[in-house]
């Protein structure tokens, strides 16, 4: 859901995630898991993560209506990670979420301290491409100038912390 800010421009949050982000993590996706492609983007994420050989559902639905598959591996819109986070707290099932570094930091995110949550920090920044009402917007360049991490749950991942090489 976009709206005007104070300056008239009309912000977008919506950023497709790459394969190679994708790629990055597929040692610690379970592959036991239908895998719950949660907001649709493009389309392509879900393609991606089919290529690199999970079961997954990516269809256009609404995260706060529905509750799909066994796990949830996404980037879902920053702009929302509030509610998806008290989204989480209620389904409670496996996820792996593409979101900032700096959401670990919010006060929203203190509702997870109880929670065994593990990251994943990628070796290098994750290059999103830029959608506009569905288009790329002329002169973007693939260059994001925030680091993020891959935000665990359930995943019973071989350390709580892993930095990827």
């Amino acid at each position: 859901m976009s709206h005007k800010t104070s300056h008239g421009k009309k912000p977008h949050d919506d950023y497709m995630t790459p394969k190679s982000a994708w790629e990055n993590i597929k040692p610690y996706i379970p592959k036991d898991k239908l895998i719950w492609e949660a907001f649709y983007g493009d389309g392509k994420s879900g393609d991606y993560l089919t290529e690199l050989g999970f079961n997954v559902i990516h269809e256009e639905v609404d995260f706060f209506e529905n509750d799909l598959g066994d796990m949830i591996v996404s980037n879902p819109p920053f702009g929302k990670s509030k509610d998806i986070l008290k989204r989480l707290l209620i389904l409670d099932k496996p996820f792996i979420l593409i979101m900032p570094s700096s959401k670990i930091c919010s006060q929203y995110f203190r509702e997870w301290k109880d929670k065994k949550l593990q990251i994943i920090i990628p070796k290098s920044r994750i290059h999103f491409e830029k959608l506009v009402d569905g288009k790329k917007p002329d002169n973007w360049k693939n260059a994001c100038f925030f680091d993020c991490f891959y935000y665990c749950y359930k995943i019973n991942l071989p350390n709580d912390i892993i930095w990827l090489e």
